[in-house]
């Protein structure tokens, strides 16, 4: 029996139920390029590049078991209509997917032409999250139990079926988009793996204290987002791996051994996070329209019409008079990446601040992050955005940011080289130095670098009125 092994998210060979179970037969690996999720508004030619590099590990790990991988470009539909006629395989595995809604109407149509065709096809669960679940209820139960059960390894041997032609892998210049260096990235399981044991065992320990700092949280923070997205290593083998960890620092620190406590401050973020990853999946998975609408219906009209595309192009451009704003943005548009707090901060301000839609922001930031999964990516949007309903009203002040999370400068400094000269008490807020100040610092406000946008305190006490104006409505409980 032949049996047809769809690569999408889980870039790996290692805990792949759908591989290994495939592995008793002959087997046909397959990616499959698409031109519509890659012309989509929210993919980004950063994203491409990444698969690449993963795909090219992906090959390597294949090949190592006698395997290798089919590329083929086109509709989901059309490509596995034209290798079945190839091959004839009697069943299909892969993993459920949990992304945009446009690779949710495409496994629907996938899982129409599989059935009008006998093809039997079989979808895993991956990571815990659960396909057609109503409710959350007792949800985290089942996730715990999940990250718990075993991992199947990697087969020893594949039993590819010969001749089956590929078309390697796709530069961006097929799809229209641009290069993007990838030359500061690292691709594949081998590298989630070691990027993991450093995290865990030396760059994590202020994990807590440091993620939150622009200044720190490259290096402090984790960086598994990526190849969780990507699913170079599975979620599985995260969480157990954190576990040995976890059980290894408490034994420590119980034994009096003078490991740092704040080891157990990280275990307990990292802990919660991990949690949180699978959380906001499973939500989009129980209510895939949060990509288009406001969780709650009742903030519906708050943003729609009054989208002010100068402000938008401003906050895109890194241009908005708020350095701490401008230096996360450029920041982001070159590293593809940056920290949790500082995306909370862009969002926030797009929001309250220029008033602008999610609508608009959200696809514009996926497009920036790499690490892109749509289950995060949605459910925060709107949290900061204030259209959920349920959450507190969270805006953040750029000012507050800054002087938190960047006292001296050094990073608003770096990323808005406009403001290279200017000292410490004025990097957050330049526009508040005298004339004489600004001509010594180099800096003209309004020549050199931009006045705020908007008024600060004004955008916030008009975004609060009218955000908590909309919950009293009368449709809002």
């Amino acid at each position: 029996m032949t049996t047809l092994v769809w690569f999408k998210k889980d870039l790996r060979v290692e805990d792949h139920h759908p591989l290994f179970n495939a592995a008793t037969g002959r087997v046909v690996c397959l990616y499959i390029y698409e031109p519509k999720v890659i012309g989509a508004p929210d993919y980004d030619a950063s994203h491409l590049a990444y698969v690449n590099g993963c795909l090219q590990k992906l090959q390597e790990q294949l090949a190592d078991r006698g395997g290798h991988l089919v590329l083929r470009t086109g509709n989901a539909v059309d490509v596995l209509e034209k290798l079945h006629q190839e091959v004839g395989f009697e069943c299909m595995v892969s993993h459920q997917e949990t992304g945009n809604f446009l690779t949710y109407q495409r496994d629907k149509a996938v899982g129409r032409w599989a059935k009008n065709k006998g093809v039997v096809w079989t979808e895993t669960v991956q990571d815990g999250v659960v396909r057609a679940l109503t409710d959350r209820d007792g949800w985290s139960r089942q996730w715990n139990a999940a990250m718990r059960s075993p991992a199947v390894a990697a087969p020893d041997t594949l039993h590819c079926v010969p001749g089956v032609a590929s078309e390697g892998i796709q530069s961006p210049a097929r799809f229209g988009l641009e290069a993007f260096d990838t030359s500061t990235h690292r691709f594949g399981t081998e590298a989630a793996i070691e990027t993991l044991y450093d995290f865990l065992h030396n760059r994590g320990e202020r994990y807590q204290s440091e993620m939150s700092s622009p200044n720190t949280a490259d290096t402090s923070c984790s960086r598994m987002s990526t190849y969780l997205t990507y699913g170079v290593i599975s979620k599985r083998s995260v969480f157990q791996t954190f576990e040995k960890r976890r059980d290894q620092v408490r034994a420590e620190r119980k034994a009096k051994t003078g490991i740092s406590a704040d080891w157990s401050r990280a275990m307990a973020s990292f802990n919660k996070r991990l949690h949180w990853n699978g959380h906001f999946i499973q939500r989009l998975e129980i209510q895939p329209d949060l990509e288009f609408t406001n969780m709650s219906r009742a903030m519906d009209g708050l943003r729609e019409e009054e989208f002010c595309e100068e402000r938008f192009q401003a906050w895109c451009e890194g241009r908005t008079g708020y350095p701490m704003v401008d230096a996360c943005m450029r920041y982001l548009k070159t590293h593809r990446w940056i920290n949790f707090r500082m995306r909370a901060m862009l969002v926030s301000f797009a929001s309250y601040h220029l008033w602008l839609d999610w609508r608009r922001t959200a696809p514009y930031l996926a497009t920036l992050f790499i690490d892109y999964e749509p289950g995060i990516h949605y459910s925060q949007i709107q949290m900061q955005s204030g259209t959920t309903g349920i959450n507190s009203v969270r805006i953040y002040s750029p000012i507050k940011q800054a002087s938190d999370h960047d006292p001296e400068g050094t990073f608003i400094r770096r990323w808005v080289p406009e403001l290279a000269a200017v000292p410490p008490e004025h990097t957050a807020e330049p526009h508040k130095m005298s004339t004489a100040e600004q001509v010594k610092y180099g800096c003209i406000i309004g020549k050199d670098y931009p006045p705020p946008i908007v008024d600060h305190k004004e955008a916030v006490r008009l975004g609060k009125a009218r955000v908590y104006a909309k919950r009293r409505g009368e449709n809002a409980w």
